[in-house]
């Protein structure tokens, strides 16, 4: 009998001293916080207004490539006001709720209930700067922020350093956000490309390259994007100069089963390959 009371006790003491060394700070160290962002603490505390709609003017009116596609009627023109926050290093390389990859040096944004992918005027309330992203991930979760730019994006809008800012937000069409792009991108002496395809490995991006090649589409560039040991194979096709030009890509590409296309910026080339339709 007294062995059973002693062995009872060893487990018991033994039990007690393990519990004694798991520490709240070990656990905080096996499970890093998903956000970071600089000066958080410090950022402004702004108000969330309710959502508003603009009424359309004739300059606004769609257009019929905007009337074909059954989703841009519905939210085009739309406006919204909150905070934005952004999210980069810890989300670079990994999928997005589009499925493809995120690349936090893209003008892209996460938002939890506009259409993905679609386009939207995202304007910097405090300095008055616009830029236009591509929503192709959802999000933000936390507190009342309407949107997650990419750190590109926040970096463009110079919210990069806050981490937080109050933003407006107009929906767009893709034929409304292609010259607006292009605008931008001739001010920083750049071509705006149609990229069909982003990838973790080289191999499969050329593979896709051949693809689009083999079906007479025009030929394709391979951009790789590196940040720190992650890289990012895009496959671009342009430069792109008309609506009309990205409409009919995006049919001969859909009939390939390539339907998330997305309008990038890239640095203009000595003899940058030509788009023929």
């Amino acid at each position: 009998m007294k062995n059973i009371i002693i062995i009872i006790t060893t487990i018991i003491a033994l039990t007690g001293c393990s519990q004694t060394h798991i520490k709240s700070s070990d656990l905080a160290l096996q499970q890093p916080p998903l956000f970071s962002y600089s000066s958080l603490n410090n950022a402004p505390n702004f108000s969330v207004k309710q959502p508003s709609v603009l009424n359309l003017n004739e300059n606004d009116k769609l257009s019929d490539f905007e009337q074909q596609d059954g989703i841009f009627p519905s939210i085009v023109n739309k406006v919204k006001h909150g905070v934005a926050s952004w999210y980069g290093p810890g989300f670079h390389g990994k999928k997005t709720a589009t499925g493809e990859i995120f690349d936090m040096n893209a003008m892209t944004a996460a938002h939890k209930t506009l259409p993905i992918p679609s386009y939207a005027r995202v304007t910097n309330l405090e300095n008055h700067r616009s830029i236009i992203v591509r929503i192709n991930d959802r999000g933000p979760y936390i507190g009342n922020r309407e949107l997650d730019l990419s750190y590109a994006a926040a970096k463009n809008l110079d919210l990069d350093q806050d981490g937080l800012g109050a933003i407006e937000i107009k929906t767009i069409s893709p034929s409304q956000a292609l010259p607006q792009i292009q605008q931008i991108a001739e001010k920083e002496e750049k071509h705006v490309y149609l990229q069909v395809g982003s990838f973790g490995q080289q191999k499969n991006a050329l593979k896709l390259k051949t693809k689009l090649t083999a079906f007479n589409l025009p030929e394709a560039n391979v951009r790789a994007s590196t940040y720190k040991k992650s890289t990012l194979y895009k496959v671009q096709i342009g430069p792109i100069n008309t609506a009309k030009q990205v409409d009919e890509l995006n049919q001969q590409l859909s009939s390939l089963g390539i339907t998330d296309t997305q309008f990038v910026t890239e640095a203009k080339q000595t003899q940058p390959p030509r788009v023929t339709m």
